[in-house]
């Protein structure tokens, strides 16, 4: 029988407050009652700290408790394993609490960056590869691509010429349920850097908003010509009618010349959207930047 991660919580809480009382009393609610009942299968008296209305937590109790956790390899109450990677918590016990700890991708992001020469490996122009967000010095960098769908991803060009302003640019996949939590925080710490923020993904409603929203600072697109030829009705799909409003406000407060209010033009006056992959060329890409000023 284990402590769930409530009855631990409870615990570690009650381990705080003792600093300051002698005593600490919980209503009998469930994860009390799941304290109760681990008690008693290792042989912890609780005596009169029991009635059918609460029990007493003190600090013999809790020491009793934690010489129970000890003998059993499971980490004491003060040890928080919420947060922790399973390796770490194998250094506090033997006790896996898969529920609460850092998940293996938590910190892990997909970057496309230049290949190195590896044996056994064909050599390409660029290498996908899976990286702790740790172990990146965004100072090497001069502007972030954040790139929306993952097969475009792994398709990108060994060169892109929209990007020629920025010689070191850090490629990466935005993410989903796999790697979105790494980009997430990689994107909060970048935007703090006030660099540029390139966003490439779909030309449709979520698209842009999702750009907006990351904090982006330029979205590359096709040529505004081209855009104007193919984009298409079908590409622009009804459910993402919600996004609209948004974007709406937004292109209100561009200026008439802006880039991006062209491109508004057609995906909010028209109705018509472009998916990443029918971009064509991206010798053709431009940077459009996505704010009144390019650095707001």
């Amino acid at each position: 029988m284990h402590l769930s991660s409530r009855a631990r919580n409870l615990l570690r809480d009650a381990d705080q407050a003792l600093r300051r009382s002698a005593r600490q009393e919980r209503p009998r609610r469930q994860v009390v009652n799941e304290v109760v009942a681990w008690c008693q299968a290792h042989d912890i008296e609780l005596g009169a700290r029991l009635t059918h209305a609460r029990l007493v937590l003190d600090r013999e109790l809790l020491d009793r408790i934690d010489e129970a956790l000890a003998a059993l390899g499971e980490p004491v109450i003060a040890a928080g394993l919420s947060g922790l990677t399973t390796a770490e918590q194998a250094e506090l016990g033997n006790r896996e609490a898969k529920g609460v700890r850092e998940k293996p991708r938590a910190r892990r992001v997909l970057a496309s960056l230049p290949a190195v020469s590896r044996p056994g490996v064909a050599c390409r122009a660029h290498d996908c590869l899976d990286l702790d967000l740790r172990d990146l010095d965004l100072a090497a960098f001069d502007a972030l691509v954040q790139v929306e769908n993952l097969d475009s991803f792994y398709g990108l060009p060994d060169t892109l010429p929209a990007l020629s302003s920025w010689p070191r640019p850090l490629v990466l996949y935005r993410g989903d349920s796999f790697y979105g939590g790494g980009f997430a925080d990689l994107a909060a710490d970048w935007a703090a850097s006030g660099r540029p923020h390139l966003y490439l993904g779909d030309f449709d409603a979520k698209g842009v908003s999702i750009a907006l929203e990351r904090g982006a600072s330029h979205q590359l697109l096709p040529p505004l010509e081209l855009v104007a030829e193919r984009a298409n009705a079908q590409q622009l799909p009804p459910e993402q009618q919600r996004y609209q409003a948004a974007l709406r406000q937004h292109a209100a407060r561009l200026p008439e010349e802006h880039p991006l209010a062209r491109y508004l033009a057609i995906l909010l006056g028209e109705q018509r959207g472009l998916l990443q992959q029918w971009f064509g060329s991206a010798d053709d890409w431009v940077a459009v930047p996505l704010h009144p000023r390019p650095n707001s």
